[in-house]
């Protein structure tokens, strides 16, 4: 077979980094949206707070350390931010929000070159960071009450997952996290109150090719069968509870499937998603922390080098393996 390379001008796609960051951007939207309907100015003050954060970091270091020409026009830089503020408490105070931006720009992404070299997820690497560093603060969960409640002095609440690990969980609660509404007495980060507008979300990445299947379904798969198998035999959870509550649609859809640091091959990124939600389950129902999603993204990006290694695309015009015997 002949390969024939014509010379330019070629037909471009039209993806570019730009138009593949606005698709999740938009598709967070609805998420975004019940986020201040549950959370009022908490929401947006966070939100806010971790963009702007993150859009300057990202400018500061790549002009005045790397001496390079900040990129932040490609809005990757405004992801990160939106990314880690759906993981944070509402009323976190300002400046452990700023510190979590930092990180996450200044150590999980630009350390390592910038945006396409970061082995690690930059917005879990500065949540993970802030979770260490500052627990109280990030397990300190408002009760969603609008814009009627205040900033920093919001009620708490318990999170679905930690009502879960004490069996006070209720089929009402289950409903309240699916769709995101009528739950004032259920507390948890902007991005995991509603599965229903993440899933929202997700089909509009789908349908705009932005993600593939794969990774989101491998690991609400792997949830699904691994919860009920354990559910059977009377441990945890049934496996619907784990699916819509927590930050498992969140991960799923929005943070594992990050081009970067997943796998590039289909059958790569089945494996990851299956890793992913192994290690989710076994954090949930045996570890001490009632959340597991950040952690398995995060160990599995570290794994995915060896899997782009040993599962990699064959290469165009490459004999198979028979007509090399």
């Amino acid at each position: 077979m002949n390969l024939i390379v014509s010379p330019a001008p070629h037909v471009h796609s039209g993806d570019s980094v730009r138009k593949n960051m606005l698709d999740v951007i938009l598709a967070l939207c609805p998420a975004f949206i019940i986020s201040l309907v549950a959370f009022g100015w908490g929401a947006l003050i966070t939100t806010a707070v971790s963009v702007v954060s993150c859009v300057c970091f990202e400018w500061l270091i790549a002009k005045y350390i790397m001496k390079q020409q900040p990129t932040i026009g490609d809005l990757s830089a405004v992801l990160t931010g939106l990314l880690l503020a759906f993981n944070l408490p509402s009323n976190l105070p300002i400046w452990i929000i700023i510190i979590g931006a930092l990180v996450a720009i200044g150590v999980g992404k630009m350390s390592f070159g910038g945006l396409g070299q970061n082995p690690f997820n930059p917005a879990l690497v500065g949540r993970v960071f802030l979770l260490i560093s500052f627990p109280a603060q990030m397990t300190t969960w408002p009760k969603p009450m609008g814009f009627s409640g205040s900033y920093l002095d919001a009620e708490t609440a318990a999170t679905p997952l930690s009502m879960m690990k004490e069996g006070g969980y209720t089929a009402h609660d289950l409903m309240t996290a699916f769709l995101g509404l009528g739950g004032d007495g259920i507390g948890g980060s902007l991005g995991e109150i509603s599965a229903i507008a993440l899933i929202l979300g997700g089909i509009y990445l789908l349908c705009r090719k932005t993600i593939t299947w794969h990774i989101p379904v491998s690991i609400i798969v792997t949830v699904a069968a691994f919860t009920g198998i354990l559910y059977a035999c009377g441990i945890g959870a049934d496996p619907l509870t784990h699916l819509v509550t927590g930050g498992l649609m969140l991960g799923a859809i929005f943070m594992a499937t990050d081009y970067v640091t997943s796998p590039m091959t289909h059958l790569g990124q089945i494996i990851y998603g299956i890793g992913i939600g192994l290690i989710v389950v076994i954090i949930r129902t045996w570890g001490s922390y009632p959340e597991g999603m950040s952690f398995a993204i995060l160990i599995m990006n570290a794994a995915t080098p060896l899997l782009n290694m040993y599962i990699h695309p064959k290469r165009f015009g490459e004999p198979k393996a028979e007509a090399k015997k």
